[in-house]
């Protein structure tokens, strides 16, 4: 297995399936959004410190890195209380497919911020995604539910501030000596963890696990999906090629609908099977453009 896991390829796909588990366990736990949320960051984090501790890295972070460290924190709680009321409302598979619209964001935010011209990819991708969308929940708004459309707006900020924490994160990166981020991933989810807790208590919510089962599932979900799932990836970009890290971003996503399938019996009807294909494609291509910007600086 340890020879297996020395492939960065392997390690990135390997990744990209474990957090696509993610709705997964957020849907088979009765505790709150902000509670399984809390709790990800938390377990995530530990693991994640236990493994600095273990090889032995220290956090030496300029104050303005700490600075860009606690933000993207609160960025990335922002993110997965969204995402995990999405899933609540939505399901895992379109919770997923919205979130990671962030990549239609960054490039936005690219245009806005970064003066970076939209690559001809990415004119023809957000149409794309958006069309897909609309083959997935219709085109009359004004008749889905009420929570459904909470849902679709909640997967929509997810997508926002996922893509505000990545510039976050990318900005506390600049100037850093080491390749693999992996003791900015675990300063921030602990601090998430944290501000997510604090957000709890505002709502009157407990993070009190109710039983073994939802302890096993959010475990899992803290061990694997954020702590395993996160360092296999950040640990593999650097030496995987742009097309491999725009397929793994895909499988996220694809995953996901698929276990939503598998798992919770989603109904998929013709026009949403042709959305979701569409709008996983438009995500492929936003993202090699993405790469490839990245590729030229």
């Amino acid at each position: 297995m340890t020879r297996l896991l020395a492939n960065p390829t392997l390690r990135l796909f390997i990744g990209a399936a474990l957090i696509s588990l993610s709705p997964v366990w957020v849907k088979l736990v009765q505790v709150s959004s902000t509670t399984s949320a809390f709790w990800r960051l938390a377990i995530g984090g530990v693991v994640l410190a236990a493994y600095l501790v273990a090889s032995r890295k220290r956090l030496q972070f300029s104050v303005r890195v700490w600075w860009l460290l606690a933000l993207a924190a609160f960025l990335l709680a922002a993110d997965l209380w969204f995402y995990h009321r999405s899933i609540r409302f939505v399901g895992p598979g379109l919770a997923t497919l919205l979130a990671n619209f962030q990549v239609f964001v960054m490039a936005a935010a690219g245009f806005l911020i970064l003066r970076q011209r939209p690559t001809a990819l990415q004119l023809i991708a957000i149409p794309l995604a958006f069309a897909g969308l609309a083959l997935i929940v219709g085109v009359d708004w004004g008749e889905l539910p009420a929570d459904y459309r909470r849902g679709i707006v909640f997967g929509l900020g997810a997508a926002v501030t996922y893509a505000a924490y990545l510039l976050a994160m990318r900005s506390s990166r600049q100037g850093a000596t080491t390749r693999v981020p992996s003791r900015e991933i675990a300063v921030v989810s602990l601090f998430g963890a944290a501000m997510l807790g604090a957000a709890a208590l505002g709502e009157g919510v407990s993070l009190a696990i109710p039983d073994s089962r939802d302890l096993t599932w959010l475990a899992c979900y803290g061990v694997l999906s954020h702590g395993l799932g996160m360092l296999f990836i950040t640990s593999s970009l650097p030496h995987v090629t742009t097309t491999q890290a725009g397929l793994a971003l895909l499988l996220q996503p694809t995953l996901s609908f698929v276990w939503d399938v598998a798992f919770f019996a989603r109904p998929m009807r013709p026009a949403e099977f042709i959305g979701a294909a569409l709008a996983l494609f438009a995500i492929y291509l936003g993202s090699r453009s993405k790469q490839a910007q990245r590729a030229r600086q």
